[in-house]
């Protein structure tokens, strides 16, 4: 593993990133914010899982196709911005329960885990910061070669942007808890979620890098 130096400045610089807002704290309070804390939970473990995909991408090296083809890059980008205006679309859309139920709320938690992995699999921009994160804190000439030392960090980063994403979910649940009593505020949360996505979708779409 690299120095402890080096290890030291990996940690801050990491927690530096993850505790800056960012798009999985927004989807994650957009989820919250739509359908409540379980659903925020379900979605920030979702983001979790999905980002793995990233790690053992950048640990492969799978991750420089988005360098060597920027077509596909563009591709992927754009697809991952549809299916968050297209969730967004879907929010609005949606009924509001007048009484939730635990059976509806289940239903919300499990869609948004499993949205959620979509979204991040789908977000090329996690794949490219990897790429360009880690190897600063890549020691060629440690003990472990670099795909170990590629897959320890990525699931510490990946691990410290979820306790951030935790954060944000409670926040955002507590807000929630407040306001859930009145359907005409349920209403208007499930449109504010909606608003965020489609506002990160179009965020992503629009990005030139």
């Amino acid at each position: 593993m690299p120095s402890s130096e080096l290890l030291i400045a990996f940690l801050i610089t990491t927690a530096i990133f993850a505790y800056i807002p960012g798009p999985a704290m927004l989807y994650a309070a957009a989820q919250t914010i739509a359908r409540g804390r379980r659903a925020g939970l379900m979605a920030s473990l979702g983001i979790h899982l999905g980002c793995y995909v990233h790690v053992i991408a950048a640990a492969a090296g799978l991750s420089m196709l988005f360098h060597a083809v920027p077509m596909l890059y563009m591709l992927v980008k754009l697809a991952g911005a549809a299916y968050l205006v297209w969730l967004g679309i879907s929010l609005f859309r949606a009924k509001v329960e007048d009484v939730a139920l635990p059976g509806i709320e289940a239903k919300s938690g499990r869609r948004a885990f499993l949205e959620s992995i979509s979204v991040e699999v789908l977000n090329p921009k996690t794949a490219i910061f990897f790429m360009a994160f880690l190897p600063q804190f890549i020691d060629a000439s440690a003990a472990f070669p670099i795909w170990v030392q590629f897959l320890i960090l990525g699931t510490i980063v990946n691990l410290m942007f979820s306790s951030a994403d935790l954060v944000c979910v409670f926040l955002a649940g507590a807000i929630v808890t407040r306001l859930r009593r009145s359907s005409h505020a349920r209403r208007l949360m499930q449109r504010a979620g909606g608003a965020l996505l489609v506002g990160l979708g179009t965020h992503l779409a629009l990005q030139r890098s």
